[in-house]
């Protein structure tokens, strides 16, 4: 096991493969979030503050504060630092939020979402949505509202903050170099509605403007396509590994044997060169949005 594997809290099974298991239930209770909000409850208790005079000392609703101590919102970096200071916790509740971090994703996705917020590069394949590091907010939760059975509006809310929280990559330095190839097919569904997919192909425009960002389409016209199995991305790490994570129907696999990565990498590069550039990738965008 590599020290990205120990870091990441993977398990290798035979052949190098990884197994993050399937996706939980949308209303399965978060434990982390659980204990946070138990801990806040006995702080505030203890330092003799209702939720709306605790709510006004850190600038958040009542309401926000219930939610937070039954464990239903995973709270804001922000309201951690805040509720530590005003409840004098001696950073007892900042030094669950970390941990309360990676709480927010489903379990299924946990593992890869620690690798890709340390990694120095990404290349990632969408086939049948727009991919999470690339969604507006509208777009994200057009998809949670989607998902069957239903999920709760919280839980649904929650998801889209999740989502949103991964895109902290680009503000990152040094800056990892982000490679995207996105079926058009993808960039013509209107998921969420017109004016949400309006905003979404503008979204993806701006982000492809960055120096370490590449957006790629892969047109439907191409006879010859090497990626038709479904969606992955590869994970390059800062000590030289590279990881492959691949996802379908809530099952998910992070893949460190060489065998696996280098048959994905395959065809990751070959799709590459078959995409339109990332030039001719804009000016592709530019054109869908000129389209009634």
């Amino acid at each position: 096991m590599t020290q990205d594997e120990m870091d990441a809290g993977v398990g290798v099974g035979e052949g190098g493969e990884t197994s993050s298991g399937t996706q939980p239930d949308g209303k399965a209770e978060n434990g982390v979030a659980v204990a946070f909000g138990r801990q806040l409850k006995l702080l505030r208790v203890r330092a003799g503050l209702d939720r709306v005079e605790f709510g006004k000392r850190v600038g958040y609703a009542a309401q926000s504060v219930a939610s937070f101590e039954q464990g239903r919102r995973i709270p804001q970096p922000e309201f951690i630092d805040k509720a530590d200071r005003v409840l004098d916790a001696g950073g007892l509740l900042v030094a669950l939020k970390e941990e309360l971090a990676r709480s927010q994703y489903p379990a299924f996705f946990r593992d890869a979402a620690r690798l890709e917020a340390k990694a120095v590069a990404l290349c990632v394949y969408g086939l049948y949505a727009v991919p999470g590091l690339l969604q507006t907010a509208d777009y994200a939760r057009a998809g949670f509202q989607q998902e069957r059975p239903l999920l709760d509006d919280e839980v649904i809310e929650q998801g889209v903050s999740a989502r949103l929280a991964r895109q902290e990559i680009y503000d990152r330095r040094p800056a990892p170099l982000l490679s995207f190839i996105v079926d058009e097919a993808v960039l013509r569904r209107p998921i969420g509605g017109r004016t949400a997919l309006h905003g979404q192909l503008e979204h993806m425009l701006r982000l492809g403007d960055k120096r370490n960002v590449e957006v790629q389409v892969m047109p439907l016209d191409r006879e010859d396509h090497a990626a038709l199995g479904g969606p992955f991305t590869l994970i390059d790490t800062a000590q030289g590994q590279r990881i492959a994570y691949a996802e379908v129907q809530g099952d998910s696999r992070l893949y460190t044997g060489r065998a696996a990565v280098r048959e994905l990498e395959a065809r990751y590069g070959i799709i590459r060169s078959q995409a339109l550039t990332p030039r001719e990738s804009s000016e592709f965008i530019e054109k869908l949005l000129g389209e009634k």
